[in-house]
């Protein structure tokens, strides 16, 4: 029976080096999606305006597990064969756009209607508007929940082990299975995962204060 040794540790390291790529790919991503999907949502278009909650609806509606798997096997029947590493980046990428694209939506009708029908009679078009006026405005209302919503995505990244991408919980099964030692090996990945969320979700937490106070 093997101790838990310096290059399993480094070993864990690694897999969390991937986890942390996954949920900036899958937030980057996802985030670009998600700013078309709230300015899909919030249009006017109601063609637009059924196709993005008709995908929204699907997306929070369904397991993130069962994304993946259509990802990776789904795909793979229909003759497009992605590696564990690209399937899950999309999958990862379809969820994060319909979680942020809703958080978004809300922030933007969030922001003082007042605001906007003061720009349209000023002439101001729906592009310009929308850069310098009402999206930087939304984006700071937004800022705690979408927080919020990486430390889900993080968290969430354990399940990319499922299709056999090597991120930190699958690391972790892979050293438990080497030195036969669970609770020593799971405790120093539920570390890992708390040293990235805890510090996030103190952020969020400080920002729904501040923005609460210059509410009032």
């Amino acid at each position: 029976m093997d101790s838990f040794t310096i290059p399993q540790f480094l070993f864990l390291l690694k897999g969390l080096q991937w986890t942390i790529a996954l949920s900036l790919i899958g937030l980057s991503l996802g985030a670009v999606a998600g700013l078309l999907i709230a300015l899909a949502r919030t249009s006017g278009f109601k063609t637009l305006k059924r196709i993005t909650g008709g995908y929204i609806m699907l997306f929070q509606g369904t397991p993130l597990l069962m994304q993946l798997f259509v990802t990776y096997y789904g795909l793979a029947l229909i003759g497009l064969k992605l590696d564990p590493w690209a399937s899950v980046a999309i999958g990862f990428t379809l969820h994060a756009s319909a979680f942020l694209g809703e958080i978004w939506r809300g922030s933007i009708e969030a922001v003082p209607r007042g605001q906007t029908e003061a720009a349209n009679a000023l002439g101001v078009n729906y592009l310009t508007r929308m850069r310098k006026i009402v999206l930087p405005q939304a984006l700071r209302i937004s800022l705690p929940a979408t927080i919020g919503f990486l430390v889900q995505l993080i968290k969430g990244t354990s399940l990319a082990a499922i299709v056999g991408f090597n991120e930190l919980a699958r690391s972790g099964s892979i050293v438990s299975n080497q030195n036969f030692k669970p609770l020593l090996v799971y405790a120093v990945v539920a570390l890992l995962y708390f040293s990235m969320c805890w510090p996030l979700s103190l952020y969020g937490s400080r920002l729904e204060r501040r923005l609460a106070t210059g509410a009032r």
